[in-house]
């Protein structure tokens, strides 16, 4: 297999000097030929979908395909006038000058895709390689096997593999490419790997984009409506069985507040989940990924019960089925794990608080959040939260839901991610943004040739130029 890569990655830097010189009506006819074979292959992108994770076919349509064709039209849409030079403005030390910005490809690119949202998180990063003329090698996780199939069947059936291939297998088919010079690499996945692929990126000094996650806090003010606040994070946290990168990751709700929060959570989650009053719906719910992320998030509420933490609702985890059923914990002590790990599962801790100044301070005490939530009705109150917080991204009044939106950045910031996708960003992420002058014949510039002697007059002409 490494031989394999090695051939691949070859014939890609070879071959991206011819993508370079492409223009957008040849771009878009390769986003084209890939949504075209998505297309053809709907039927059993569903079916690897419910087989790795259980997804429900609305849900796998309305989170991973829906998802990617929007992507696919609007860059498709939106290329030619991406890619065309942007005007800069001339200033008075170059007056006659033409200044312009270019984005050029990056190269040959890596993405390295993971299990949550295997579909969508491999599609949307090569969406934006190829809008910007890159080449690219994917490689998709091997945890949602599946899926990782039927994407290469798409990359195959849609490229030759010197304008994008696909490597399936497990980590040592990540270490070799990563030992590669690619020109950039995208890594979508945990901190902790994170690092280890910025640590690789380094030692060929390689740009990356890094999409993480963390703990992502979710605030609840006391003047909301508190069911429609309940139903919206239920929604939130259990789609996907929690494994989302945004999904809330706790909660803060005023201590008035706690109980009627349990109650109405509890009534949106049973009216949307559960098949009865104690038995989930298998065709709405998904399941955990693997035994060894099961094992994970039970250990995670184990170690916190046996801290004192409180289970306030739930706690059935059924094993065989590799499902868990949603978790809400109240009381949690200082040192759980549960408040220090992403939890990325269907597990809601709640926290209460008197007032907002200490939900800011727990806040900024941990890594700086990939999304951050806030339900109120106060303009102020959200300004406050936004002015002293920092996350990648924050919905205000809901969750989840800035991520479609294909005109905004999406990334984070610090622990959270290096760089942003989709859209305009995710082009220019994937370029080189690339500065030219052109200069008149008609300019200035003898005056700060040497010699100097005598040219005092220049200096303070320069100076009040600048």
């Amino acid at each position: 297999m490494e031989q394999k890569i090695n051939q691949v990655f070859k014939s890609q830097q070879a071959y991206k000097y011819t993508l370079r010189k492409e223009n957008a009506a040849q771009r878009i006819l390769r986003l084209k030929a890939l949504k075209n074979a998505i297309l053809k292959n709907e039927s059993e992108i569903y079916q690897a979908l419910q087989s790795d994770l259980r997804k429900s076919r609305f849900e796998a349509a309305l989170t991973e395909l829906i998802f990617i064709y929007g992507e696919l039209d609007f860059a498709i849409k939106k290329l030619s006038g991406w890619m065309r030079p942007k005007h800069i403005a001339a200033t008075l030390s170059n007056p006659f000058a033409k200044n312009r910005l270019y984005y050029e490809p990056k190269g040959v690119c890596l993405i390295i895709a993971p299990w949550n949202y295997p579909f969508q998180l491999t599609m949307s990063p090569l969406i934006s390689a190829i809008a910007a003329g890159n080449c690219c090698i994917v490689k998709p996780s091997e945890l949602s096997p599946q899926t990782s199939k039927i994407v290469s069947k798409i990359i195959e059936e849609a490229f030759n593999e010197q304008e994008v291939a696909c490597f399936e297998g497990n980590a040592d088919i990540s270490s070799a490419l990563l030992e590669l010079p690619f020109d950039h690499i995208f890594f979508t996945g945990s901190t902790a790997i994170g690092k280890v692929v910025m640590e690789a990126a380094a030692k060929n000094l390689t740009s990356v984009t890094l999409e993480l996650g963390g703990k992502s806090p979710t605030i609840i003010d006391k003047d909301v409506n508190l069911e429609k606040a309940a139903e919206k994070i239920a929604w939130g946290k259990l789609v996907n069985s929690g494994q989302t990168c945004i999904a809330p990751d706790y909660i803060f709700v005023h201590e008035q507040q706690h109980d009627e929060f349990i109650r109405l959570y509890k009534a949106a989650a049973s009216r949307m989940f559960f098949k009865t009053e104690t038995k989930i719906d298998h065709r709405v719910y998904g399941k955990i990924i693997s035994q060894k992320h099961f094992v994970r998030l039970k250990t995670l509420v184990d170690e916190a019960v046996e801290k004192g933490a409180r289970i306030d609702w739930g706690g059935n985890f059924d094993e065989q089925e590799q499902t868990i059923y949603p978790v809400i914990l109240s009381k949690i002590p200082n040192g759980a794990k549960i408040m220090e790990e992403e939890i990325f599962g269907p597990i809601l801790p709640i926290i209460t608080y008197q007032n907002i100044a200490e939900v800011i301070d727990q806040i900024n005490a941990k890594s700086k959040p990939l999304a951050l939530y806030i339900f109120s009705k106060s303009s102020k109150m959200v300004k406050d939260v936004i002015k002293n917080t920092s996350a990648g991204g924050t919905c205000v009044n809901d969750v989840l839901i800035h991520i479609s939106n294909p005109k905004l950045p999406f990334g984070g910031v610090n622990g959270s991610g290096i760089g942003s996708s989709h859209g305009f960003f995710g082009f220019k992420n994937f370029s080189h943004e690339r500065a030219i002058m052109f200069q008149r014949r008609l300019d200035f510039n003898r005056m700060i040739y040497p010699p100097y002697v005598g040219k005092e007059w220049a200096l303070k002409m320069l100076k009040k130029i600048i």
